[in-house]
């Protein structure tokens, strides 16, 4: 191996970029076309109905899903922002309500409070990129009706904690699992810890149908009020009481997205499993240089429920991060720092403008009207989630790549931090 880093014209660690990260949409096989095609010969897109009979593609992934979750209920929609905004529907978040949110998670975990009327108070995350429990109960007010754990890069949040502080101030939990698909914590299925759960089948997610969405619940009401949300016809489609049905809109999932979303979720353990023995050879082989150098690595809540699709690590600034994510680039290692100031990232609140800055679709519907002075999306409302990814370095964690292209990883990052941290 070449000592001289490859940003200085030394040879690469790796010898070429590692393939994008798309752990399910890079396993998309013979076995998707298959179940593709028998969804189109028999001719029902739509899942009430077609030509011939047959059980719709998205109630077997309903029953599919739910069953590995361990939970009664569970519903497909088109998107895991329509999975979040039937999820809060479904726990009765509406306007004049606000929901406390991670500072770090996509912009969609806010944007869907927004959607249905209430306000997103965004709390500090902690070492393990979740959200901060200690700080969650200094953001809640007499208005906060909801928290959102988002399980961010493949690991759990601190579910224990969390919810018992929601139970502590009567609150309601509604768990962002899009970029978690499969992970657990204290060995119970990520999204059945809080009242609701919501999925992302997106592109780059772990598993994916290219987009799509799943809810899933413990409550019958939750589910009820979900499906009626997610279908203008929900409530007469199951057969409701007259006297309970609302109206909704329609985010129902269609048939072929059902049809390789079911076999993308028999793909998820052995895609999990990989990845965890590949982040498993990366910490192991970092664990010497990182502490020689003082690096620190992301805290996880449960190691055993982590998702593994990311290896986090921190050095002691954001200069140096910057330098670190460069050098490891130009290894042909995929690294990343997770803040950078002047790079829009709807990752990070700050980088949230439309709605840091209010806007909204109609003035007389603004969520922020009765507390446009009291919530705070500014710098200075959370520092230490700015601090911590500033100095954090991203790693993918490939299930495409070979051990022997984890060992080269490992060479790259050793030549990095020696030189640099």
């Amino acid at each position: 191996m070449s000592a001289t880093l490859a940003i200085h014209g030394g040879r690469p660690a790796c010898p070429q970029p590692p393939p994008p990260m798309y752990p399910g949409g890079n396993s998309i096989d013979a076995e998707e076309e298959a179940a593709v095609l028998e969804t189109l010969r028999a001719k029902r897109l739509f899942r009430y109905y077609g030509p011939n009979p047959g059980e719709s593609k998205v109630a077997q992934l309903e029953r599919d899903f739910a069953a590995r979750a361990g939970v009664p209920y569970a519903l497909g929609v088109t998107s895991g922002t329509a999975a979040l905004i039937c999820g809060l529907q479904g726990i009765g978040v509406g306007p004049g309500d606000e929901v406390i949110v991670p500072a770090y998670t996509w912009i969609a975990s806010a944007s869907a409070v927004l959607a249905v009327g209430a306000v997103p108070v965004v709390a500090e995350v902690d070492a393990s990129l979740t959200l901060d429990p200690a700080d969650v109960e200094k953001r809640i007010s007499p208005r906060t009706k909801a928290i959102m754990p988002v399980h961010m890069r493949g690991a759990p949040a601190d579910m224990e904690t969390l919810l018992a502080l929601a139970q502590r101030y009567h609150l309601k939990v509604i768990e962002d699992v899009a970029q978690a698909n499969g992970g657990a914590y204290q060995g119970r299925a990520l999204g059945a810890w809080g009242d609701v759960g919501c999925f992302s089948l997106q592109f780059n997610k772990i598993i994916t149908s290219g987009e799509g969405g799943m809810v899933i619940t413990h409550d019958e009401t939750i589910w009820k009020r979900a499906v009626m949300y997610h279908d203008v016809i929900g409530g007469r489609r199951n057969h409701f009481a007259s006297e309970e049905i609302l109206w909704g809109v329609n985010f129902r999932m269609p048939e072929l997205l059902a049809a390789v979303a079911q076999v993308q979720l028999r793909k998820r353990d052995q895609l999990l499993a990989r990845m965890r023995q590949q982040k498993q050879m990366l910490r192991g082989g970092m664990a010497e240089i990182a502490a020689r150098r003082g690096v620190t690595f992301r805290t996880l809540h449960d190691a055993a429920g982590d998702t593994a699709i990311a290896l986090i690590f921190y050095v002691e600034s954001a200069e140096v991060a910057g330098r670190v994510a460069a050098a490891l680039q130009a290894e042909n290692i995929d690294a990343a720092r997770l803040y950078e100031p002047d790079v829009i990232d709807y990752h990070v609140y700050v980088h949230w403008t439309p709605i840091t800055n209010r806007r909204t679709w109609h003035p007389a519907a603004s969520p922020w009207r009765d507390a446009r002075s009291e919530v705070d999306y500014s710098p200075a409302a959370c520092p230490r989630t700015l601090d911590l990814l500033g100095r954090a370095i991203h790693l993918d964690v490939n299930p495409l790549l070979s051990n022997q292209e984890i060992e080269l990883m490992l060479e790259g990052l050793e030549k990095v931090l020696t030189a640099m941290a």
